[in-house]
């Protein structure tokens, strides 16, 4: 992942928790990195291992943490670095989520060596959808729902998430049903 995730984690524990937190999850983590640089690559595992030692450290489960994360990602890191992507991707959240699956196009012209998920919308209706989740990367379901969490309250409306397939039941992909 890029060091920009990496970066945003520590923002979030910084933020809400103060430096002397963030230390010690750094610490926990055995991560050796000292600071991470925005626009290069990291090995997943350094996120990972960031995103258990802040489970263990805050003694939160490791979806608490993903979640968390997710919605802090949308409000905070892309709200400040991504606000014209984000603004291009809709006016509400219904539209947002049905530009979904073409957004990491326009963030690939930013980051060329990511590997981002895919996403595909199906059964929309006035008031929900189906949103498919795609990745090679496992266990992270939970950051998405954050991220949806997250674009729910940028665009202040109110939704249910229902996780409706995962993986982790022996299904090729996670489907969420995002009703507003």
């Amino acid at each position: 992942m890029y060091g920009i995730v990496n970066k945003a984690i520590e923002d979030l524990i910084k933020t809400n928790f103060g430096e002397s937190k963030w230390n010690l999850i750094l610490e926990k983590s055995g991560v050796e990195h000292e600071f991470f640089i925005s626009d290069e690559a990291y090995d997943d595992d350094v996120t990972f291992k960031l995103a258990i030692a802040v489970s263990e450290e805050m003694n939160m489960t490791i979806t608490e943490v993903l979640i968390a994360f997710g919605e802090w990602w949308v409000i905070k890191t892309t709200k400040e670095n991504y606000s014209g992507l984000m603004e291009s991707g809709g006016a509400n959240l219904p539209d947002f989520l049905k530009n979904l699956p073409s957004f990491h196009n326009r963030v690939m012209l930013i980051y060329p060596k990511l590997t981002p998920p895919e996403f595909k919308v199906s059964h929309v209706e006035e008031n929900s959808l189906h949103l498919h989740y795609f990745s090679k990367r496992e266990g992270l379901q939970e950051f998405v729902r954050g991220l949806i969490q997250g674009l729910s309250i940028l665009f202040s409306t109110k939704t249910t998430i229902e996780l409706l397939q995962t993986r982790d039941k022996g299904d090729t992909h996670e489907v969420f049903k995002i009703s507003w």
